[in-house]
């Protein structure tokens, strides 16, 4: 099986993860799912649940030292919704989060990467963001981001998020297995 490492940043769209989480499963992935700490707190009633549907603790933290590692290794990872927050820390190496670490360790690492933003009109104005979805991409992210990917919602408006571009993107990049 391919183990896809699902992780995502305290955005909206964080809060319908779960039929997401079944849906990759139901093509043929592994999911481990990882969450920002502000994400973790958001879930915090979900959590046990998450657990059961992917079967894996949802990590939300960086493992102790000499801990062993509760995750099987990852196939390919998908970091959706990326905050700008998570986006601009990740493209400077700030890694203050796991799932940040988790990303940006990855890269080293060759692990395939996919991200979509998921911002209002108002931060996708401020150009820290457009650098470091730049600099992501420089570095072999694929980033789903203006055209094809995520268009920034007008601030105060919430439209659905587009997780079947996420998900088929993660299947272009690495096909699930048996």
């Amino acid at each position: 099986m391919t183990t896809l490492y699902l992780l995502g940043s305290a955005a909206l769209p964080v809060l319908d993860v779960a039929p997401v989480i079944e849906e990759a499963q139901g093509t043929g992935y592994d999911v481990c799912l990882g969450l920002t700490p502000a994400a973790a707190r958001w879930l915090e009633p979900q959590l046990p649940e998450l657990e059961r549907l992917t079967g894996h603790p949802v990590r939300s933290e960086y493992k102790q030292p000499g801990a062993a590692d509760a995750w099987p290794r990852a196939d390919v990872a998908l970091f959706v919704p990326a905050t700008f927050n998570s986006i601009n820390a990740w493209a400077l190496g700030l890694t203050s989060s796991f799932v940040v670490g988790f990303a940006a360790e990855a890269i080293g690492k060759g692990i395939p990467l996919i991200t979509m933003p998921c911002v209002n009109a108002a931060y996708a104005q401020h150009r820290a963001l457009d650098r470091s979805v730049a600099e992501l991409r420089a570095m072999g992210v694929r980033v789903l981001y203006g055209d094809g990917g995520f268009v920034p919602n007008p601030s105060g408006e919430r439209h659905p998020y587009p997780w079947d571009l996420a998900l088929g993107a993660v299947r272009e990049t690495v096909p699930p297995r048996a």
